[in-house]
Order: structure tokens, then sequence, then C-alpha cells
């Protein structure tokens, strides 16, 4: 009899869903103060930052087959440990280089936390539940980001940048022995049936859907991380606000997002996945439409970069757990892996179009017009490629 999960599990499992805003939420504030302490360039500066966010989705290819295989306790147990490791190296970092280095590792150990909190939750509530505990699960977390920024502001500007990571340690710590005490094993108890980690990709992404799914996912995310990085090094070069401010305007964002995915919580299984995602997409490009008019046409503010920021990340709070779950729904026995890839896609978008940005800054805020509409609109068209596919299989039924 499969074990029932107390009110305990649910709550560590939230927790767990803090490690990413440990890796990369908490960082934003940070930025300006790495690229004055090491004298760095606007790439590279993003570069400590986006390697983080590809490094933590590129360990989210292991850790979904990992779990699959190894089960998801010791597998999350592991990736904890890794984050620990990682998050002390940072805190230590004497030059640029192994700021870098323990960045990735602290994202590689932050990897395990999203892609095994989505499978673990999937195991232990099963699939008639798992939108609405991937939309809690995804509540708890955008509060990760209302805290992070505003307290990495706090302590960037009292005690420096190391001090940052000193944090991250202590609740990283604390939450490692949360897991340690209350996540049990649930793996389902039949025997793993994949024949390799290629096929089982192989197999998953032979389906246009699911490869829609996961892009669409990608796209909203690296809207939501260029306006993040973007403010982070306009707010303070451009207006020359301090990090705590950054840090207090940033919680409009996890604000949206939280809003998005309470909206995506009362809805629940009564909403179509694909029209779900590409109502998500069609509203991230408007409010990518209306912060370019604003930005084009008046002198730039903390609000013109936060208001028009917080509908791109309500636009992502519908959206994403209805991707989520429907790239987990499409092969079943694979849903760590297909978790994984999930993950990281959205990670390796969301990298890749922080790095964007950091390629074309130049201090004004038109590159970041430029880069957030260009995700906003890959992220409809995956949208769009995923609903007709949906109508299609639909159609296909009937005849």
């Amino acid at each position: 009899m499969p074990r029932i999960p107390g009110p305990s599990f649910g709550l560590t499992l939230g927790m767990v869903a803090f490690i990413g805003p440990l890796a990369v939420h908490l960082f934003f504030p940070v930025i300006p103060a790495v690229k004055a302490t090491f004298g760095l360039s606007d790439a590279l500066a993003q570069f400590t930052f986006s390697i983080a966010v590809l490094g933590m989705g590129v360990a989210t290819l292991v850790y979904g087959p990992l779990a699959d295989r190894l089960g998801r306790r010791p597998v999350l147990l592991s990736g904890l440990a890794l984050f620990l490791a990682g998050t002390a190296l940072t805190a230590a970092a004497v030059n640029v280089w192994l700021l870098v280095l323990g960045r990735l590792v602290q994202a590689i150990g932050a990897g395990c936390g999203t892609t095994l909190v989505r499978t673990i939750a999937r195991d232990a509530y099963g699939p008639e539940r798992l939108v609405k505990a991937i939309a809690y699960l995804t509540m708890v977390y955008a509060v990760g980001p209302m805290i992070a920024p505003f307290a990495g502001g706090v302590l960037v500007d009292a005690f420096g940048w190391r001090s940052v990571f000193g944090f991250a340690l202590i609740a990283g710590g604390a939450i490692t022995a949360a897991v340690y005490a209350v996540v049990y094993e649930t793996r389902p108890n039949e025997p793993y049936r994949g024949k390799s980690v290629l096929r089982d990709y192989a197999e998953l992404f032979s389906h246009p859907r699911f490869c829609a799914l996961v892009l669409q996912s990608g796209f909203s995310t690296g809207a939501f991380l260029i306006v993040g990085t973007a403010s982070a090094s306009l707010m303070k070069e451009l207006l020359g606000r301090p990090a705590t401010e950054f840090g207090l305007y940033f919680i409009l964002l996890p604000i949206g997002f939280l809003t998005g995915s309470a909206i995506a919580s009362r809805v629940g299984s009564r909403g179509r996945t694909e029209v779900m995602v590409l109502i998500g997409s069609l509203l991230c490009l408007a409010a990518a439409a209306v912060q370019a008019v604003l930005l084009l046409s008046l002198p730039p503010a903390p609000l013109l970069f936060f208001l028009p920021g917080a509908a791109i990340t309500l636009s992502q709070g519908i959206s994403l757990p209805y991707a989520q779950a429907g790239a987990m729904a499409m092969v079943p026995r694979l849903a760590g892996t297909a978790a994984g890839i999930g993950f990281f896609v959205q990670q390796f978008c969301g990298a890749g179009f922080a790095q964007l940005y950091g390629m074309i800054a130049d201090g004004t805020v038109r590159p970041m017009i430029i880069a957030v509409a260009l995700s906003a609109a890959l992220g409809v068209a995956a949208g769009a490629v995923a609903f007709a596919q949906a109508r299609r299989s639909a159609r296909a039924k009937f005849d």
C-alpha cells in the first residue's frame, strides 16, 4: 500500500524548491559587485550568472535518469551535498575563475532540486493531482525569488558579496537536514524498463508535442531571466540605485509568478494543457510589447522594468505547470527523465538568452527590449505548435 504524504513531506519538498533560488536568484544583486571586484566586462560578469543556469540545466539530464534507476532519495541527497560544496568554494574564491568553478559546482548540485521535486511529487500525489501539486510547489518556489534578491541586496550592501554565499551555505545545510529526516523513497516498486538513456531521450523527443512543451518552458524562462539580470545591471549602472532597492523592486517579479501559479492551481485539470500553455505564451508576448513601448517612450525608471516584468512572470506562472505536467505525462514510465529534459531545456534557453543579453548590452534599455521580445515570440511559436499537435491528435482519435 503506497504511503500517504503528510504535511511535513509537502513542506520539505517546498523547501527543496528553494535550492534553485539560492543558486540563481540570490546572485542577481551580486553581479554588479562581482563585476567591480574583479574588473569584469559585461559579458564576463553575465557569464558568472549564466554558467550557473546552464550547469543546473545540464545536471538535470543526469538526475532524471539516475532517479529512475537508483531511486529519488539517494540522488537528491547527493545533489544537495554538491550544492553545499560548490557554495563553500564560491564563498572562498580569490579570482573570477574560481568563482566560476564554484558557481558551476553549486549549480550542478542545485539541479537536483527542481527535477526531483517534480518527480517525487508525481510519485507521491499521483498523476490526477499532479498539475495542482506542481502549481502549489511552484507557488512555494516563488517565495524564494521574493526573498533571495532582497536578502542578497541587504547582505551585499551591509557585509559584501561573499556574505551572500555564507547565507546560502547555512540555508542549504538546513534544507539537506530536513530532506534526510523527512523525505522517503517514492520510486515505484516495479523494475525500471528503460533500455538506455539515449533511447529514452529518443523516445521522448520523437513526440513533437513533448518538444514544443519543453521549448515553451525554456523561452518563457529566458524572458524572465533577461528581465532579472538586465534590471540588476541597469538599476545600478544606468539609474545609480543600490542593490537593496533592486531587491525590493524585484519582489514584483515573483509576485507575478505566484499569481500566475495560483491561477493555474485554481483552474487545475479543468484547463486543457495546450490551451493554457498558449494563453501563457500570448500573455508573455503582450507584456514584452508593453514594456518595449514604455521604455522607448518614457525616461527609464524602476517600475518600467518591473511592472511589465511582473506580467511576464505571471504568464510564466500560468503556462509552466501545464507544460511540465504535459511533458511528464507523455511517457509515464519516463517521468523522471522527462522532468530532467524539461528542466534542462528551461535552464539552457534561460542561460542562452541571459548570455545573449550580456553580449549585446551597451548600458541602455534597447538590448533588453530586443532579447525579451525574441524569447517571447519564440515562446508563442512553441505554444502554437503544441496546441496544433494536440488538435491533430484529437482529430486522429475520431477518424
